[in-house]
């Protein structure tokens, strides 16, 4: 039998962000202990600023029956002499039974002792104390407190428990709190507490005390209200997925208001303007003509009507925020992009300052630059160096700006903005905003090689400076995000199709820091490309045996792998891997492997060999699919050749030679992968 079931947790008011993070956890954990306590059901999960709901409309009246069997020692072994021995006496008192209520049976041709029994089904009103305790501690929101006397924490001090099962109150003590048929309506109503006597009472009492439960009503509400403002100003508001659900987590009944402030904030670079709204008032930004407007939608928690006060007051509180980043703005044009202040902040220690790290970002550009001149198409490269460099050397600038001081996020935007306003050629703005991208899973690329270059040599010296520090990440610890640098770095690589050899560009780098192990940058970097792909891991592992380092073409023969060996025939494939690299591997495959034409009988050898003799004549023209495709052609004539020939002749020239036919052929798949690591 079911029945409905209710369970709120009021509490004051809860911090959005670690509210956020915790919430695609909240119901997996109920449904572990639900399932841990044999209630498991479908169950509703709402939440408020002030409160964490849990319902169910069909809630088990009491636990699932369940079946227990505990297999005992064999009976060789539980008796002697026909007494229990202390094997037999264990096996009793973990089954809570006497000698007299065991039974046996026979398993694995052995009888041993055996005990069934029908686990209590314990009614579920007897449980909701533990479970709602257990629950309540598996929450993690990051840090917690304490209030009063009590020894247990929580997110912010719980001030009321409501627990129905059957719309019959349950009692429950915890956090000091005793659970009561009553709940909290919207304040602007009432600080009273009001009865509740039912689960379809407590949404009445709640819709008639303004507060919407749900949240993804109360986030339908705001889009409408957003929708229609839009539609009578005549403007866009950008919705901002992040503080949309902010703005959901902390009120109760949203109300969305338009505001207007003055148009000589627009002076201001719009990420100001936004950033400004966003994190100090939590506003939306609006657009007109494809511009940002002077306009923003705020979303109240008040019941008032006097809408008009409460965005006067809004508009007060957001000139105050905009005079500040207009006067910030200023001073920041009026002392330049000065990277020499950088020298008062520090890096990382051992690894100097902000300055120190600049200058290393410059010195790996210079070292690489020149690697891949080709690639810049440009006729003055001379000048793309210069470019470059004063790119990298104005890309840290921007955080002594008294913006990005108030406003971390913006760092490298401010930059932009600053050099284009003080009349740095565009590609040295563009590569100062675009330096630390890609940043995340879905962060676009740097849009031109510049950008690209900058941005390189500022993960690279990331990379290479922690690892020789010994900041290196574990486990799930990373706090200087090497693990998305490498990424990035990867992505980097890969977008703009660069040859990078892992092994030559690191010896040219090194030097730059203090002695580490370069392997152990380079397994780094290799696990990232591997958790990048979706590729079979064993083609990785093929391809990196070759001795292969280079990273884009570490990803071309992946893809290429990929692609043709899907539609093979991999039972066939495996097989004929496994016997080429069984009669090579004692064989030197530096060595000349000469074949000698009159030593070749067998048809199916001579048949082999002028196959293999005519992909040598054109391997060089071909890529590596056409490479691969060539080569897997071969397998119905290696196939015919393993089965026909007699390898290990007596004759040490008959078997010589058709070694080496066989050991020129699997090194040509080296130039590849190391068909013997594939496996499907």
């Amino acid at each position: 039998m079911t029945t409905t079931f209710l369970l709120e947790i009021g509490t004051q008011e809860l911090p959005a962000i670690p509210l956020l993070t915790e919430l695609p956890n909240i119901k997996p954990k109920f449904a572990k202990i639900l399932e841990k306590y044999r209630l498991l059901c479908d169950f509703d999960f709402f939440y408020t600023p002030r409160r964490l709901v849990l319902i169910a409309k069909q809630f088990p009246i009491t636990q699932k029956s369940q079946t227990l069997e505990f297999f005992g020692p064999p009976l060789n072994i539980a008796y002697k002499d026909n007494e229990p021995t202390q094997a037999a006496l264990g096996f009793f008192k973990k089954c809570g039974i006497t000698q007299q209520e065991v039974t046996t049976l026979i398993k694995d041709d052995k009888e041993i002792l055996y005990f069934k029994k029908e686990s209590p089904q314990t009614p579920a009103q007897d449980l909701l104390q533990i479970i709602t305790q257990e629950f309540l501690e598996s929450l993690n929101f990051g840090k917690s407190m304490r209030w009063g006397n009590h020894k247990e924490s929580f997110i912010r001090p719980i001030s009321w428990i409501l627990c129905l099962l059957n719309d019959t109150l349950i009692p429950l003590h915890l956090y000091g709190i005793n659970s009561k048929s009553q709940t909290f309506v919207h304040r602007n109503i009432s600080f009273d507490a009001k009865e509740v006597t039912s689960l379809d009472n407590y949404f009445q009492v709640l819709q008639g005390g303004k507060i919407i439960l749900k949240q993804d009503q109360r986030r339908e509400k705001i889009l409408q209200e957003i929708q229609a403002i839009q539609t009578q100003k005549g403007i866009k508001v950008e919705i901002d997925e992040e503080l949309l659900e902010e703005i959901v987590s902390i009120t109760e009944y949203p109300t969305a208001l338009f505001g207007e402030f003055s148009e000589h904030f627009l002076e201001l670079p719009p990420p100001c303007i936004i950033t400004s709204m966003k994190i100090n008032q939590r506003y939306f930004a609006t657009y007109k003509n494809e511009k940002l407007h002077n306009g923003f939608v705020m979303v109240s928690n008040s019941l008032s009507e006097k809408n008009q006060i409460i965005i006067e007051g809004n508009v007060k509180v957001l000139k105050a925020r905009l005079e500040d980043a207009l006067f910030f703005y200023h001073n920041d044009l009026k002392n330049g992009l000065n990277p020499e202040k950088l020298k008062e902040v520090t890096f990382v220690e051992g690894l100097g300052t902000m300055w120190d790290k600049t200058q290393r970002e410059r010195q790996i550009i210079k070292i690489l630059a020149p690697l891949y001149q080709k690639y810049f198409n440009s006729q003055d490269f001379g000048l793309t160096l210069e470019i470059l460099d004063q790119a990298s050397n104005l890309s840290k600038a921007d955080l002594m700006s008294e913006m990005v001081y108030e406003f971390t996020d913006l760092q490298g935007i401010m930059g932009y903005y600053y050099a284009n306003a003080l009349g740095y050629e565009s590609n040295v703005a563009l590569a100062i905003k675009e330096q630390y991208l890609p940043n995340s899973e879905e962060s676009p690329l740097p849009s031109n090689l510049i950008s690209a270059f900058v941005a390189l040599a500022y993960k690279l010296d990331n990379l290479f400076g922690l690892f020789s520090v010994k900041k290196i990440p574990s486990g799930s610890r990373d706090p200087f995000a090497l693990r998305r640098a490498a990424i990035g770095m990867i992505k980097i690589i890969l977008h703009f199709d660069l040859p990078f050899d892992l092994k030559k560009i690191f010896s040219l780098i090194a030097p730059l820091y203090r002695p580490f192990d370069l392997q152990q940058l380079e397994n780094f970097i290799l696990e990232r490309l591997d958790s990048m792909l979706s590729f079979n891991a064993s083609l990785l592992r093929a391809v990196l045996a070759t001795g292969e380092r280079d990273l884009l073409q570490i990803y071309q023969k992946l893809s290429v792998l990929d692609s043709i060996l899907k539609n093979q025939d991999k039972a066939l494939l495996t097989q004929t891997f496994k016997r080429v690299a069984n009669i090579t591997k004692e064989i030197n495959l530096n060595s000349d492997l000469p074949i000698k034409a009159d030593k070749l009988l067998a048809s199916e050898e001579i048949e082999l060999y002028k196959a293999f003799c005519a992909y040598e004549e054109k391997s060089l023209t071909l890529n590596y699919q056409e490479q691969l495709e060539n080569l897997l052609a071969l397998n119905p004539l290696l196939s015919r050749f393993f089965d026909k020939v007699l390898v290990n002749a007596p004759d040490e020239d008959f078997k010589n030679n058709r070694k080496n036919l066989i050991a020129r052929i699997y090194k040509a798949f080296l130039k590849i992968a190391d068909i013997k690591e594939i496996s499907f």
